[in-house]
């Protein structure tokens, strides 16, 4: 057999000149399919590999995808949140086909030019952002001048940036509505308010038990890391737990967290106290009672931000997704 050692010596077997060879290993679509097919098949018959640092450097791209988390509002959580890995894990899926890594960091932005430094580092294609966090202007900035750049939040009238999340408003007010339909009239909200996402579930909540003419919830301030998460919501509990009826977590994780401190209280659920997540998480049907919650298609919306950055990488302009949450009912309400 031939010994095949570079894409000039594939270009001699095939009959073609390098550029074809370099050009149908690359996937063009400047090469017709069947030339493409047959030199792939060369290749793969003679175990010729295609050196993908020298392509990378050929053709200026990286071939990464940056997932960027940042954490203005909240520098104690971490990567291992699941809801941080139910994403990573979903988008991993969702770049498989198209060949990309992905790089993630998480970002505490402590200078005005932290998305500056992440996306003209030279080191990715493009960037995803978990979360808009407190730092709106920064990634509206950015924007405006870097196209490649899709973040998971909500969506502001006339924004540039483009955003796919699911409707906290909404969601929060299908939570309240949910609590009150059980019965619920003393509710609470477990959460805090400085990322935008969580003041707007509290904000649907709010809206919904004032239709109804329920008094607004009780504000339980409980942080979104797990440091210091189960101290803030067992001294709320011991406060005012036999005070409340219902509650609205303003994530799964802080939901799971509030069901083990009600049973280790006594507290029945959802005898005495009813409970609402919100996110949908794989593990939210582990939880004894099983969770109620407020689902995010985190699986849709990582194969919708995926699509999004490959077409705006291909050049391609891409509006803003709001997907509509759902309510899943199991047993916590």
């Amino acid at each position: 057999m031939t010994k095949v050692k570079n894409i000039t010596d594939l270009a001699k077997l095939a009959g073609v000149n390098p550029a074809t060879v370099s050009r149908a290993l690359s996937n063009s679509t400047l090469i017709k399919a069947a030339t493409k097919a047959r030199i792939v098949a060369l290749a793969e018959e003679h175990g010729f590999r295609v050196n993908q640092m020298a392509q990378r450097l050929r053709t200026q791209k990286t071939g990464v995808i940056g997932v960027v988390v940042p954490l203005g509002h909240e520098r104690r959580q971490h990567l291992s949140d699941p809801f941080f890995m139910a994403m990573i894990a979903n988008l991993a899926d969702a770049f498989e086909e198209s060949g990309h890594d992905l790089m993630l960091s998480r970002v505490i932005p402590d200078a005005d030019d932290w998305l500056e430094r992440v996306v003209d580092s030279g080191m990715i294609d493009g960037a995803l952002l978990l979360g808009q966090s407190d730092q709106f202007r920064a990634i509206e900035r950015v924007a405006a001048r870097y196209r490649p750049l899709v973040v998971w939040g909500r969506h502001w009238p006339e924004q540039v940036h483009c955003s796919v999340g699911s409707d906290n408003v909404v969601g929060g007010r299908i939570a309240g509505d949910c609590l009150m339909a059980t019965g619920a009239r003393k509710i609470a909200f477990l959460g805090q308010l400085r990322a935008p996402e969580i003041a707007l579930r509290y904000q649907g909540l709010c809206t919904a038990l004032a239709a109804a003419g329920v008094d607004a919830p009780r504000h339980l301030a409980v942080p979104m890391a797990s440091e210091g998460m189960e101290q803030e919501i067992a001294d709320h509990l011991d406060r005012v737990g036999k005070d409340i009826d219902g509650i609205f977590a303003a994530t799964d994780v802080i939901a799971m967290q509030t069901l083990r401190l009600l049973a280790d209280r006594g507290f029945g659920v959802p005898d005495q106290i009813r409970v609402v997540g919100y996110d949908d998480l794989p593990i939210a049907i582990q939880t004894v009672p099983r969770l109620t919650t407020i689902r995010q298609n985190i699986e849709e919306g990582a194969k919708i931000m995926a699509g999004a950055l490959l077409a705006r990488l291909a050049g391609e302009d891409t509006p803003s997704v709001q997907m509509q949450p759902l309510l899943v009912r199991r047993d916590t309400a």
